[in-house]
């Protein structure tokens, strides 16, 4: 009898089962990594490991330093703590060693020892032929691995956990226990939560505690809302100002409550402020791209101010992701021969033809304002430990799952970034001294978690991170090259000293990617709550000077050398900076009935996804 084989598979087919067969292992790999790429780590480390097996003269100073560093550690142990000039114990720079209890023995020897393994780290890192990239990864993850091992995050090796237990008669670690039973409990129904409806309250809530300020939404499309505040003063500057938050977070970081919100201190000032809201996206959203969020978004909401205010000229503010946006929209501006509306019609299939603003309907940028806002992305601080090609192949396959970016994912990132105060401390204080912790209108924001649709996302790690086409003045808007030497407005530019997400010294380099008056401030505090620096808060200090056009390059560091510094909130000089720049102030516009969808803090906001 004739065996009859059955016919091979089409070549195509067999590609797509290899396909989803690699796929499903890379989604394993990604899992037991915390979504991280196993083999950009692993060839990082390879790299590293390898040079410095063909570096002898080094592996010898690294054993030398070693033994100075070991003896260095452990001859001061036996001593008496070291004071100054009034007898008082030197201050501890490093915050997880601050208690007294480290200055005596045994935990002086634990924290010393520690030191002199972190120093020593600090320079094995450091091989000669590593390539950049994978030295600034050796780097990270060898800081993380080293930090985790802080005695600090002991209970047998940190004093003040021990003091606290004796003094509670155990009561602190009853009391971490319960925290930490809480935090488990709390993290499993969140991931098991699928529904806006199921997810745990948050601990201030969204248009009663915090995004109060008075306004109205009288504008929206399928990407945005647009909030127009509600004035306050009996005259206004003639130029509005309009807000563009980043679309990575819920705007309302710059409306928290009254006393620390930005959007009410400009609007007590006498502006007339908008407020974008980006949409909260959803699977569905999926192919919204850059040039959506580019025209549906900053350039629909620009003529949305124009159409509601008459006003030709408007200031515009934009803050991380956000002021990205706004600054390749001031460049699209600035060209000579502005393109058609046709020519910046994006190719989003879910647009409607009235979605669409056309360069020639926008106003005029009186002024740019960036805060903690990367232009040129060749530096982009501890964020490019993650973005190689590898690592965004693996974060596109998980986007394809799902149309999105998840908000845990991005925040898991984030909090990696600074894991030591943001893991490790915090997890020594919940659990093993159990404090409870005092919640603010802050961490109860950062709680409040957004997505990103997967094209966006992807074109806009490519692009920006990956090829740096803005700084390179090879991106384009709507087909159409655009540079930041074509901005025209007038610039103020804001960095934050300990940013994680946007270095300074990156922000910083606007100076070298345009030709206006750029006035540059300098801030106190971290990407978040150096931004959030209302008038009164104590200990906050900022550094100003500017630049007009055709100035020469200053460093970054000579830069922070010589301008002068200032004590308070640096939203002062950003209020009296924008005063110089705008007209004589005139009666407020009046909030149209016709215009008003509904009361801010609007719909978007609300929307809410456990994952």
């Amino acid at each position: 009898m004739e065996n009859k084989s059955s016919p091979a598979l089409p070549l195509d087919l067999q590609h797509d089962i290899a396909r989803s067969i690699d796929q499903a292992f890379h989604t394993q790999l990604a899992k037991s990594n915390q979504g991280l790429s196993p083999i950009a780590l692993t060839l990082a480390y390879a790299d590293w490991a390898m040079h410095l097996a063909a570096s002898p003269g080094r592996q010898m100073l690294l054993a030398q330093r070693a033994a100075t560093l070991s003896s260095q550690a452990l001859t001061p142990a036996w001593q008496a703590p070291v004071v100054d000039a009034q007898g008082q114990p030197v201050a501890e720079k490093d915050s997880r060693f601050s208690d007294t209890g480290w200055q005596h023995w045994p935990f002086n020897a634990f924290r010393d020892g520690f030191k002199a393994q972190e120093a020593w780290w600090k320079e094995a890192i450091q091989v000669d032929g590593v390539s950049r990239h994978h030295q600034h990864m050796v780097n990270f993850f060898t800081r993380q691995g080293v930090d985790a091992l802080s005695p600090s995050n002991w209970a047998a090796t940190n004093p003040e956990v021990l003091k606290a237990a004796q003094t509670s008669r155990g009561q602190s670690w009853l009391k971490g226990y319960q925290n930490y039973a809480r935090d488990v409990q709390d993290y499993q129904q969140a991931r098991q939560s699928a529904e806006t409806s199921t997810l745990k309250p948050l601990a201030f809530e969204v248009g009663t505690e915090v995004a109060v300020t008075p306004g109205q939404v009288v504008f929206r499309n399928h990407l945005i809302e647009l909030i127009q505040y509600t004035p306050t003063t009996t005259a206004v500057y003639p130029e509005p100002l309009l807000i563009v938050p980043s679309c990575i977070m819920k705007y309302y970081i710059l409306d928290l409550s009254p006393a620390n919100s930005m959007v009410r201190y400009l609007v007590s000032q006498g502006h007339t402020v908008f407020m974008i809201s980006w949409r909260n996206p959803d699977a569905s959203d999926r192919d919204m791209g850059m040039q959506d969020y580019l025209q549906m978004g900053v350039m629909e909401a620009m003529a949305a101010v124009k159409a509601r205010t008459g006003a030709p000229r408007i200031h515009a503010l934009g803050y991380c992701l956000g002021g990205t946006f706004l600054a390749i929209v001031a460049a699209a501006l600035g060209r000579e021969g502005l393109p058609s509306q046709s020519q910046v019609r994006g190719q989003n299939p879910r647009r409607r033809h009235e979605d669409v603003a056309g360069l020639n309907d926008l106003p005029e940028l009186a002024t740019v304002t960036l805060l903690a806002a990367l232009t040129d992305f060749s530096e982009p601080g501890e964020l490019g430990v993650f973005i190689d090609d590898d690592q965004l192949h693996t974060l596109r396959e998980a986007m394809a799952r799902t149309g999105y970016l998840s908000g845990r994912q991005m925040a898991g990132s984030f909090q990696f970034l600074n894991s030591r105060d943001l893991v490790w401390s915090r997890n020594t204080r919940r659990y093993l001294l159990g404090q409870d912790e005092v919640g603010s209108d802050m961490m109860s924001w950062n709680a409040d978690l957004t997505r990103l649709p997967e094209r966006m996302h992807s074109e806009y790690l490519s692009s920006l991170f990956l090829n740096n086409a803005l700084a390179a003045g090879q991106y384009r808007v709507g087909g159409v090259g655009v540079a930041l030497m074509d901005i025209k407005a007038p610039m103020l530019v804001v960095g934050t000293v300990r940013d994680h997400v946007s270095p300074w010294q990156s922000v910083y380099k606007i100076h070298l990617l345009t030709d206006t008056h750029t006035t540059f401030i300098l801030a106190a505090g971290g990407h978040n709550a150096g931004i959030v620096s209302e008038p009164g808060h104590a200990h906050r200090s900022y550094q100003i000077d500017s630049e007009e056009k055709g100035h020469a390059w200053t460093d970054a560091d000579t830069w922070q050398e010589n301008a002068p510094r200032h004590d308070g909130s640096w939203w002062e000089a950003m209020h009296t900076w924008l005063h110089d720049r705008s007209g004589v102030p005139v009666a407020p516009p009046t909030i149209k009935p016709a215009d008003v969808l509904c009361s801010a803090p609007g719909e978007n906001i609300l929307v809410r996804y456990a994952d």
